[in-house]
């Protein structure tokens, strides 16, 4: 009777194994190439989905051309707020569907560089995943000021923040960085300068609070961590094995430079709030939003573990639809992305950027400049092609 346990219960992880196999992609786009299909070779309505990239084009993004004037606007209520890094003009609706690995769709053009702003967020919690998989940080539940001991972390309530806070910006952490304060990063509709600079501080892990200086002071400590510029991490560990294109670029502050082991390294940005973080093309979004579907594997290669993935993109206490920078659809109606399935998650930024992960649909949808307030209007229409 044992011996019959044993086997079946070896047929049972035989079977498991193989659908996890077959879950894996067969197909990855070499560098300077990414293989074409049509909707029909995956049972979807080509006319259907055209009907949907047309309408997605006509989304465009209803901000200033020149993107310094969509960001002084955009954050003129914020005191003291000015550009410190790089800007660049943006270009016109471009995007890209990919299903199974393979392009169904695009428009626009793919292949230009344009800033990202808070999809960069996304790339930088990745690197924390990195430093994890490689044993640079023990676990997201230690403590910062165990790695970062320059007095950024000093105090009763600084001293609690663990990496987990930084991640998913439920940290509450109190300070300047860069000559930003955490008090003028979207500050609050009621009151001004003197309520916002006297607050009460709440304890970390318990409230949700989108903001740069605080996602900023994350790049910094795992640049403490890394010992290395965190573009270059990024670009060894998982954009040039995925085949990324030469052209993407990630950018700090004109200010943000700091002294690591003697040499002089720039902090990067985590958005382009105030000017840099990542300048990049849909094509190589697509490539990073492929890397995630298929569980940070890429041809396989392991580049990210795959319980990092998932703790990623899993709820936080403080917001069930907000992951490690990742954005999730757990709040149903309430949700700004409620046409995202239970189990997608998604990275966006300022101007209507988006990659999209939509696991049950082996698919990945890169949007730039589609008017945020379209964003899910797309990706219903996406999903409705499908059927």
């Amino acid at each position: 009777m044992r011996l019959l346990d044993r086997f079946l219960k070896s047929i049972l992880v035989l079977l498991i194994s193989s659908q996890l196999c077959a879950q894996e992609l067969d197909y990855y786009p070499p560098m300077n190439s990414w293989e074409e299909k049509p909707p029909s070779t995956f049972g979807i309505d080509g006319n259907k989905l055209q009907s949907a990239v047309d309408s997605i084009i006509s989304y465009e993004y209803t901000g200033p051309i020149d993107l310094r004037h969509a960001i002084l606007k955009g954050f003129e209520r914020e005191p003291y707020h000015k550009i410190l890094g790089p800007t660049k003009r943006r270009g016109g609706p471009a995007g890209m569907i990919i299903k199974n690995g393979y392009v169904i769709a695009k428009w626009g053009d793919t292949k230009r560089v344009d800033m990202t702003f808070s999809v960069t967020k996304s790339y930088l919690s990745t690197m924390a995943g990195l430093a994890v998989d490689k044993g640079l940080i023990r676990s997201v539940n230690d403590k910062v000021d165990a790695y970062v001991w320059d007095g950024k972390f000093d105090g009763r309530h600084n001293s609690q923040i663990n990496w987990e806070h930084l991640l998913n910006q439920s940290s509450d952490w109190s300070g300047q960085l860069w000559g930003g304060y955490d008090w003028n990063d979207r500050p609050p509709k009621e009151g001004d300068i003197d309520d916002w600079r006297i607050r009460k501080f709440v304890e970390p892990n318990t409230v949700m609070e989108y903001n740069d200086v605080r996602v900023n002071l994350l790049a910094y400590s795992l640049l403490q961590v890394w010992r290395k510029p965190l573009p270059q991490v990024l670009k060894e560990n998982i954009m040039d094995p995925i085949g990324a294109s030469p052209t993407w670029r990630w950018f700090g502050y004109e200010n943000s430079w700091t002294n690591v082991d003697g040499i002089k390294m720039q902090s990067v940005s985590g958005g382009g709030h105030s000017g840099g973080g990542i300048f990049i093309s849909a094509e190589d979004h697509a490539r990073f939003g492929l890397l995630f579907l298929n569980n940070g594997s890429w041809d396989g290669q392991q580049l990210i573990s795959k319980a990092w993935i998932k703790q990623a993109t899993s709820s936080s206490p403080a917001n069930s639809s907000y992951g490690y920078m990742w954005w999730l659809n757990k709040d149903g109606e309430k949700n700004r992305m409620n046409n995202l399935s239970n189990n997608g998650f998604y990275a966006a930024g300022f101007g209507g950027n988006y990659i999209i992960v939509e696991p049950d649909h082996d698919l990945v949808i890169v949007l730039r400049w589609c008017e945020p307030s379209k964003g899910n209007k797309a990706l219903g229409l996406i999903k409705e092609a499908l059927k």
